[in-house]
């Protein structure tokens, strides 16, 4: 599994969330793939892709305010921006941390899936880190997520 370690000072996001509903099953968070949908459609996605001036490239996904009692999570479309928050986005400050950065290779959402398993079955136990208490970033860059070659990330603070 081939990942780096890089240190990060915080950063800001700018992006649109909106809570969901966790799934029981493995497949992700029910909701999310047509949220991003939307996100296409209207144009926001490109507008965001647009905006990026940060050190990750492409789209974020993040995950945050997961709530036990209600069973929910908010979810954001964003990317790194540095400035003020333009019209129609909200911002999400990510904290200072060491992250790990672990390849993703081949087409969304299987790709992602497979590789967080693959994360917490094997990348922790043999690595000695835990994750931090920051929301892991799933970093969409390739212009074809589909595509057989599909490069991404997924960033996990850790400690």
């Amino acid at each position: 599994m081939k990942y780096k370690i890089v240190e990060r000072d915080d950063f800001q996001t700018v992006g649109i969330n909106r809570e969901f509903l966790c799934g029981s099953g493995e497949a992700g968070i029910p909701g999310v793939p047509e949220f991003w949908g939307e996100a296409h459609g209207s144009g926001t996605a490109n507008r965001l892709f647009q905006l990026n001036n940060g050190q990750i490239k492409g789209l974020l996904g993040i995950t945050t305010n997961y709530n036990a009692a209600k069973n929910v999570v908010d979810y954001w479309i964003a990317t790194e921006f540095s400035g003020q928050v333009p019209d129609g986005f909200s911002s999400f400050e990510i904290p200072a941390s060491k992250w790990v950065v672990l390849e993703v290779h081949g087409p969304i959402p299987g790709a992602i899936i497979d590789k967080w398993k693959q994360i917490y079955s094997g990348w922790f136990p043999a690595n000695g880190y835990e994750p931090a208490r920051i929301p892991p970033l799933e970093a969409y860059i390739d212009s074809d997520l589909y595509s057989e070659n599909s490069y991404n990330e997924i960033w996990i603070a850790i400690k």
